[in-house]
């Protein structure tokens, strides 16, 4: 238990509690982990909880609050660069940024919508996450974005990796390995990330009535296009006679709806839309969505909110399906008919959200079966937490990746001390 460490009282750390260690500087973080070392204690890592919803749940009873860690140390919107603590709140962040007409390219998901919780993600548990929305598949993921960090390993020791800009970074870039990590590697204190202008103008085309598959050859040919498309997204009818509200004035409901997004100067998007519209004119005529209309449609996509929590399909458990986006319409069709669930397509196809009706094992063995068969992955996002103690939460691994990834960890953390447990029901020791 906390309570019984003795450096507590010595560094006068503030307790929330009895089992919430909240620090105020990185050297309480290195001491806190080195404390957890000696005392064999795990640790669970949380910035404002907003994410602890995802993953296996983990069984400790120490809990190392990095939300103070909250401030922007360095911020040069000359040079695309922002440095800032790993407890600062996105939204916070976010809103500096845009003051400057900035954006981080990669549109970090919003889980609150989905998971029903509080607007409070941190910049830590963005990254330690690695979800992007829909621009990922022109601008790359968060991991593209992360120039370097700082953080305190499981052996109890401060490290800095990468650097502030990317041609600082020599030898292995470690930082890319804490994106999507979950917390398991290290805790990161701070980090350094890359952003971008943010466009000028944006229209979205949208064309009606496509089956699945059709909206997946739409997407291809329009993301194979000169016109450089920055998101490509289909909404099943069923999904859309749910959901309308959240999607905004796009037509009737239960008419299936394919969204491309063209970003960039006002003269380039009007002209690239209308060109894009002539391009896929043999697969419907486009409806043509200017600006803010647009961005609340591409907010709804990136944030899953025909899923959200608080709507008709909420209390279905909601999988994330990566898999090769010329695969995703078929597998999409498959996996909707067969588990009598819903899906909406991402990146051209090349991401599947699937919600499927409430069983106790979430049909696991029927999505991992038609995942793996195309080469993919998936991740539970969303479940109970009875469920996710009985199912893999994210995929499991080969062999031979499972062997090297467990490598990876042991090098940052021997004894299995950070989110023991969070990505695998095999890591509780």
């Amino acid at each position: 238990m906390l309570a019984s460490w003795p450096f507590l009282n010595s560094r006068g750390f503030e307790q929330q509690g009895v089992d919430t260690l909240k620090v105020r500087d990185a050297k309480d973080v290195e001491d806190a982990v080195q404390a957890a070392i000696a005392s064999e204690q795990p640790l669970e890592i949380i910035g404002n909880g907003s994410k602890r919803l995802i993953g296996q749940p983990m069984a400790t009873n120490a809990l190392l609050d990095l939300s103070s860690l909250n401030a922007v140390t360095s911020y040069e919107p000359n040079e695309l660069i922002i440095t800032v603590q790993a407890g600062a709140p996105v939204a916070d962040v976010q809103s500096l940024i845009d003051s400057r007409n900035q954006q981080f390219a990669f549109e970090p998901i919003d889980t609150a919508p989905l998971l029903g919780t509080a607007n409070q993600a941190t910049i830590g548990g963005m990254i330690g996450a690695g979800l992007a929305g829909p621009r990922r598949i022109k601008a790359g993921g968060a991991r593209d974005h992360l120039l370097g960090a700082h953080g305190v390993s499981g052996f109890g020791d401060s490290f800095k990796a990468g650097g502030r800009v990317v041609k600082n970074v020599t030898g292995y870039d470690l930082c890319k390995l804490l994106a999507g990590s979950w917390g398991t590697l290290a805790v990161m204190t701070e980090v350094t990330l890359k952003v971008m202008p943010r466009p000028e103008s944006e229209r979205t085309l949208v064309l009606r009535g496509l089956d699945d598959a059709s909206a997946n050859r739409t997407m291809t040919a329009a993301l194979g296009s000169p016109f450089d498309v920055s998101g490509a997204a289909h909404v099943p009818g069923s999904v859309f006679h749910v959901a309308a509200t959240e999607l905004g004035d796009l037509g009737s409901p239960g008419e299936a709806v394919t969204l491309l997004r063209l970003e960039g100067i006002l003269a380039s998007v009007v002209h690239r839309a209308a060109a894009l519209g002539k391009l896929l004119a043999p697969f419907g005529a486009a409806q043509v969505l200017e600006d803010a209309a647009s961005a609340t449609v591409w907010s709804s996509v990136r944030d899953v909110v025909p899923f959200a929590a608080n709507g008709a399909l909420g209390a279905w458990p909601v999988w994330r399906i990566v898999c090769p986006p010329a695969s995703g319409g078929a597998l999409g069709e498959r996996l909707a008919r067969d588990s009598g669930g819903e899906v909406i397509y991402d990146w051209g196809g090349g991401l599947i959200w699937a919600a499927l009706p409430p069983r106790p094992d979430a049909q696991v063995a029927l999505v991992r079966q038609r995942v793996n068969a195309v080469g993919g992955h998936a991740t539970l996002v969303r479940g109970s937490d009875e469920l996710r103690r009985n199912v893999d939460v994210f995929h499991p691994q080969p062999a031979g990746l499972a062997a090297l990834s467990e490598r990876v960890r042991q090098s940052f953390d021997p004894k299995n001390i950070l989110n023991r447990g969070r990505m695998s029901r095999n890591s509780a020791t």
